[in-house]
Order: C-alpha cells, then sequence, then structure tokens
C-alpha cells in the first residue's frame, strides 16, 4: 500500500488541499463566509439546478432508450451479436471531446441536420441530453443486461401458466430481480452525467454550465479561487454521496444474482412481436450511435473543394503567426500516445499494487479506506486538480511544471481507479493454496507472483492496461489546463479548433476527433479480443 498512498497523497490529495486553501483561506483563517455568498448568488444556484435537472433527465432518457436494449441483447441471439456489442460499447469510451464534436457534426450550424432540414438542437439543451444518452447507452446495456441474461426466463413463464398477463408477471417477477441493477445502472450514469464537461462545453455554450464547466471558467477565466473551491467542495459532497448509495446498490444487486440460475437463455427471436424489438432496437443503434460517428468521419472529409484529405492535410502543415498552435496539430496525437504509454505504466502499477494489497485478507478499516481512496479522483473536479498541480507543483523538490510527466501523472489518476476494479475481482479469485504450495516448494515470493499470480491475472492485466490508455488518450479537464502549447493531447486540440472560427479550424477538428475515435476503437477491439479468446472470459 505504500506507493499508492503516497503517489494519492502527492498527487491528488495535496494539489487539491492546495487550491481550495488558496481559495477560502486568508490571514491564516478560513473564510467559510465565502461558501454563503457562493450559495446565495442565483446565478450560481442556477448552475447548480441546471447540473442536477441534466443529470436527472440525462439518467431517465438514458434508461428509457437502452433498456430495450438490455433486453434485446440478455434474452436474443441474431448474427453479428458479439460486433454489435462492440459497437455499443464504442461510445462509452470515447473521450467525451469527441462525442461533443461528433454531435455539433449532427445537429449544429453547418450539421447534416442543418443542411437537410434546416434544424439546429446546439442551441438547445436535447443536444447535451442526447449525447448524454450516446454516451452511456453501454453502461445500461451491459450492467442491466448481463444480470438479466442471468435470469431464468421459466419463473416469470410460471406466474403466466398461473393466470398473470404477460405485465403483470413481468412486474411481479423479472422487475424485482432486475430493480438493484437498473439502479445501479441509474446511479453511474447519474454520476457521470452530474460531472458531465467536455460534452456540456462544447454543445452547452454561453447557455448552459455544469457544475464542472462552472469550477473551469470561475478558475480559467476568471480566477476567482474562493467561488471556484467552494463549487469544488459542493461537487465533492454531491459525489461522495452518490458514490455512497451505489456502493450499497452494487451489494444489494450482488445478493440478488446469487438466488439466480446464471445460465445463458438468449435465442432467437419469436414471433412478429420480439422481431419488431429487435429491428427497432437495431434502427435506434444506427440513429443514435453509429449516424453521429459516421456524420463526423464524413465532415472530416468534406473539404473546401468537396470530399478529400484536405483537412488531414492541414494537420501536418507548419503553424503560422494566425494559427491556434505552434506546431502542427498533427503532432498531438504522438502527444497523446506517448503521455498515453506513460500514464499507462503508472496506473498499472500504483493501480495492481493496490489491487493486489486489497485482495490479502484482513486490514478492517484501514484497508475500506484505501479502497475509498483509490476511488476519491472519480468525485473531484478534473478541473481543479489540473489547476492544483499548476499551483502546488511549482517548488522543489516538486517542482513539475515544466516537466513532460506531468500530463501522465495527472491522467494516470483517472487511470488507476479502472486498473483497481479490473484486477480487484480476479486477485480474490486466486486460490491462496496455491502461493503456499508454492512457498513450501522453496519459491521466493517473487516467483510466487511470476509462477502463479501473474498467469491467472495476465488477461485482466492487459484488460486494465487497455482501460488505463483509453481513459488517459481521452481525459481533457485536468490536460486542458497542464499541457503545453507545443505538446497538446488530442482532446485539447480538438477543443482549441473548436474554439476558433474559422471552416478551416472546423475540420481540422473533425479530423483530429476521427483519429482519436478511430484509436479509442481500436483499443476496444483489442480488448474485446483480449476479454474474449479461447479460454473464455475472466
Amino acid at each position: 500500500m505504500a506507493l499508492p498512498v503516497a503517489f494519492f497523497v502527492l498527487f491528488f490529495a495535496y494539489p487539491v488541499v492546495t487550491i481550495v486553501g488558496r481559495g477560502l483561506r486568508e490571514g491564516g483563517s478560513w473564510q467559510w463566509g465565502r461558501a454563503a455568498d457562493v450559495l446565495g448568488d442565483p446565478d450560481l444556484l442556477h448552475v447548480l439546478w441546471f447540473t442536477v435537472w441534466q443529470a436527472a433527465a440525462s439518467t431517465a432518457l438514458t434508461l428509457l432508450i437502452a433498456l430495450p436494449g438490455a433486453y434485446v441483447f440478455a434474452r436474443f441471439e441474431f448474427p453479428g451479436k458479439r460486433l454489435l456489442r462492440a459497437v455499443v460499447t464504442v461510445p462509452f469510451v470515447l473521450p467525451t471531446v469527441v462525442v461533443g464534436s461528433a454531435f455539433l457534426a449532427l445537429v449544429g450550424r453547418g450539421g447534416l441536420l442543418d443542411d437537410l432540414w434546416g434544424v439546429r438542437l446546439d442551441t438547445s439543451v436535447w443536444a447535451i441530453l442526447l449525447a448524454h444518452v450516446f454516451f452511456n447507452y453501454a453502461v445500461v446495456v451491459r450492467t442491466v443486461g448481463g444480470l438479466w441474461g442471468a435470469l431464468d426466463p421459466r419463473q416469470e413463464e410460471a406466474a403466466r401458466v398461473l393466470g398473470a398477463g404477460r405485465f403483470a408477471a413481468w412486474r411481479q417477477v423479472t422487475l424485482p430481480a432486475l430493480a438493484p441493477a437498473v439502479a445501479a445502472a441509474a446511479l453511474m450514469v447519474f454520476l457521470f452525467t452530474f460531472t458531465s464537461f467536455g460534452i456540456v462545453q462544447i454543445l452547452g455554450g454561453p447557455r448552459y454550465a455544469t457544475l464542472e464547466v462552472e469550477i473551469y471558467r470561475q478558475t480559467a477565466d476568471f480566477l476567482d479561487l474562493p467561488t471556484a473551491a467552494v463549487l469544488t467542495l459542493l461537487q465533492f459532497a454531491a459525489v461522495l454521496a452518490l458514490l455512497g448509495l451505489h456502493a450499497w446498490t452494487v451489494r444489494r444487486r450482488e445478493s440478488a444474482l446469487k438466488l439466480v440460475d446464471a445460465a445463458r437463455t438468449a435465442r432467437r427471436p419469436r414471433g412478429a412481436g420480439q422481431w419488431a424489438l429487435l429491428w427497432s432496437t437495431l434502427a435506434v443503434i444506427l440513429v443514435l450511435l453509429v449516424l453521429p460517428l459516421a456524420v463526423l468521419v464524413e465532415r472530416s472529409f468534406a473539404g473546401p473543394d468537396g470530399h478529400g484529405l484536405a483537412f488531414y492535410r492541414a494537420l501536418q502543415a507548419v503553424a503560422g503567426a494566425d494559427s491556434t498552435f505552434t506546431v502542427p496539430p498533427l503532432t498531438a496525437l504522438g502527444n497523446s500516445l506517448a503521455y498515453g504509454a506513460a500514464a499507462t505504466v503508472i496506473a498499472v502499477v500504483v493501480g495492481g499494487l493496490a489491487a493486489a494489497a486489497l485482495a490479502r485478507r484482513g486490514g478492517g478499516r484501514l484497508v475500506r479506506g484505501f479502497d475509498a481512496l483509490l476511488m476519491l479522483p472519480l468525485g473531484v473536479s478534473a478541473v481543479t486538480v489540473g489547476f492544483g498541480f499548476l499551483i502546488s507543483l511549482d517548488e522543489p523538490p516538486l517542482d513539475l511544471r515544466a516537466s513532460w510527466w506531468l500530463v501522465p501523472l495527472a491522467q494516470a489518476l483517472v487511470g488507476v481507479p479502472f486498473v483497481v476494479r479490473t484486477m480487484l475481482p480476479v486477485l480474490r479469485a486466486v486460490d491462496g493454496r496455491l502461493r503456499e504450495a508454492a512457498a513450501v516448494l522453496g519459491a521466493a515470493p517473487w516467483q510466487v507472483w511470476r509462477e502463479v499470480d501473474l498467469p491467472l491475472v495476465r488477461r485482466a492485466l492487459l484488460v486494465a492496461a487497455g482501460f488505463a490508455f483509453a481513459v488517459s488518450l481521452g481525459e481533457f479537464g485536468a490536460t486542458v489546463f497542464i499541457a503545453s502549447p507545443d505538446r497538446p493531447t488530442l482532446p485539447v486540440a480538438v477543443a482549441r479548433l473548436l474554439g476558433r472560427a474559422g471552416e478551416l479550424n472546423y475540420g481540422q477538428a473533425m479530423a483530429l476527433s476521427t483519429i482519436l475515435m478511430v484509436v479509442c476503437a481500436a483499443a476496444l477491439l483489442v480488448l474485446e479480443r483480449v476479454r474474449t479468446d479461447r479460454t473464455g472470459e475472466f
């Protein structure tokens, strides 16, 4: 636990406490009266209300659209099902900046709907809500569909034999078993949309702002650290409550899973109704998930002189005096890959050690507290972490402001929780008697790990590394502060291009977003292959 604790203390707790202290501490005393001023500001209260409202609306809309898809993937067997499941998951691993760019190309000014019918949604909240559904569709399908597929359908059939109608049987038998999974999925979607930044930053404009966007504005535009600190603490408290509720729901779901048959019961659709449900689900996936990405790709090739590679060639051009960058925009690809690789190494080492510590028996409250510590980066504004890096890591021996490693360190903070959650179940499943037998036969601790643990957790380790890499590629909230102008990452480059007027800047943003989408999708397909190789899923 020593290295993970030191990592979080130095690169998470210290920067966050520093920036909150800068905002709320003056003359050696805490200025808690500032909190009352912020909470009494009507404009900031409107931001808080919009944050909660759009998160609730996004969650309800996602459940409404995705639950039929969860049923289709759980109960139906059809050609191309595995490929379609990977396609459904692609949006979730995409950076939020790419999601915002895709919907801007679809519903924004000069987008597909604007060109065909003169319809624009980027000036309304519907663009944000639909983008959130696009991003979180896979959360519901994976969470609810996984449990739904393990339920024995004969229980519902028995209720119908005893006289219950189709809906009554589903409501009284299936729904109670699914309720914990639905609640867990809803809480995860609410958490992701409550802390939404990239999507709202691109599609919301000056009219709509979440707490995360407002923290960015108060920090970057107005340098109002007291207001940003209060909003950070407010968001942190809200997210902690959500994480606690989520943990309680997950425990309920795990107890429910023990009571049901885990056998898969998928079969080909029967009857006109089931075929209609399957085709309508495929239509939703095509329109809501595939179409925005297809439009994004099409716009990246739609140059001023017709379709071609003009915008992609412009990415290689040397920057001019009026350019958004001091280097060719395409260098952001190499920067992102290098940063992502370094962040992945850090996240796997720190997260792997943390998972190994949590997998050992004993520890009590200390281990539970350590587990909670690992999740804290998900509950603190990434903008706060990024700006905290700038103002706290500026003196020896931690003067890292000019260091290349500053960006990977920030990205690794977000990757570590994914590594821990991926590796921990597998490590806990390793039979301790295997380690004891190896030790009795004379193996040193390092040999025990290499010969016993590593072969068993190899695939989990590869999946964890893949998730950490994908998350690092898409990190935007912290990186936007600490990435230097001559070393931008792909998400930062896309945001900068979209922030400037002109057809060339817009086309280059679409081209960079397409490149980033392809890289993330390739990483996901590799993960799916690792998870479903010949030895089966772990």
